[in-house]
């Protein structure tokens, strides 16, 4: 992967931030902010913007990052497999005077740091990065994920339901704080105390609500408030699953409501299993009945489509089943 810095005059302009609700994409969105700190931030998530919700907030002044491509957009950062454009795309949107950074890096994060880090200070938040990579892509080890240090307690806080304090901390670190500093302040502090409480309730709901198929992991936790990653799957499947499917969101949800979003699943690969990594392309199965489904191939997900979930999760299982001819 090899990434060009870039100069002052290099920058694309833009006015507004279009970023995941994840560590990730507060990552991106706040060295972006620290770039140019009068561009607005919005945070969303794939099957929104796929969806057609944020298409008002996107024009030639945006800039996304760890989201789908839109051709409608002015500057395009991102490092999914799932979601960069087709050659014919890129072409025409470059033509039209958009510019794609799109690389191959283990977070998009990574991507806007290794672009911006001759052009804003970037030192600050260096020591962090490789927690955000490790986090995006899989690579944090079990003995890391069971202490559960500040990095990863942090993380949990990037959510779409925590918009308020994600603005806040976006700026914090545009500002030049580093993740100490951060991690100190009232609201933050409160908010990963919570975290830390939540993950205990989370861990005993994926033991009540876990099934293993084959190797795969089912946890199913739809019509719950629990909002969980793969890993805490993963870590209590072992050595008995190479993958996870996590199913979430409310059976009445709907795309427009955060706090009541419709039913999904997310698919992870077990990173803790050596080889279990890579083996399979998981964003197969996310693809595969919802057109608006994504991700990377080790992690990935999708909104569950007619006729609902029980059709949805035998269709998966059935893939799974072949998964060394479908999904190798």
């Amino acid at each position: 992967m090899v990434v060009v810095p870039l100069g002052v005059d290099e920058v694309p302009i833009y006015t507004r931030i279009l970023a995941d609700a994840d560590l990730d994409g507060l990552m991106g969105a706040a060295l972006l902010k620290a770039f140019r700190p009068e561009a607005t931030v919005k945070f969303s998530h794939a099957a929104a913007v796929r969806g057609g919700l944020e298409s008002a907030f996107i024009d030639a002044s945006t800039v996304m990052v760890d989201l789908p491509f839109d051709p409608a957009c002015g500057w395009y950062i991102d490092h999914h497999a799932t979601n960069r454009p087709t050659k014919e795309e890129e072409a025409a949107f470059v033509q039209a005077g958009g510019v794609v950074d799109w690389a191959p890096a283990p977070s998009a994060a990574r991507v806007v740091h290794d672009l911006l880090q001759n052009v804003t200070p970037v030192a600050h938040l260096t020591d962090l990065m490789p927690w955000v990579d490790a986090l995006d892509s899989g690579g944090i080890s079990l003995d890391d994920f069971r202490a559960d240090g500040p990095a990863l307690q942090f993380s949990r806080c990037c959510s779409l339901r925590h918009e308020a304090t994600m603005h806040r901390i976006v700026s914090m670190f545009a500002q030049g704080a580093d993740f100490d500093t951060v991690m100190s302040d009232p609201e933050v502090a409160d908010l990963v105390a919570a975290k830390v409480d939540e993950r205990r309730v989370a861990e005993a709901a994926v033991a009540a609500h876990t099934t293993l198929h084959d190797r795969l992991a089912v946890c199913r936790l739809e019509d719950t408030d629990l909002r969980i990653n793969g890993y805490i799957v993963t870590a209590w499947a072992g050595e008995r699953a190479d993958a996870c499917c996590v199913v979430h969101g409310y059976t009445d949800g709907d795309a427009s409501n955060r706090e009541r979003p419709p039913l999904g699943a997310s698919f992870y690969a077990n990173s803790f299993l050596p080889g279990a990594q890579g083996t399979y392309d998981l964003s197969r199965m996310a693809t595969s009945l919802d057109p608006t489904g994504g991700g990377h191939r080790n992690a990935c997900g999708c909104r569950v489509q007619p006729p609902g979930l029980e059709a949805n999760l035998k269709h998966w299982l059935g893939m799974w089943s072949d998964r060394d001819r479908l999904l190798r």
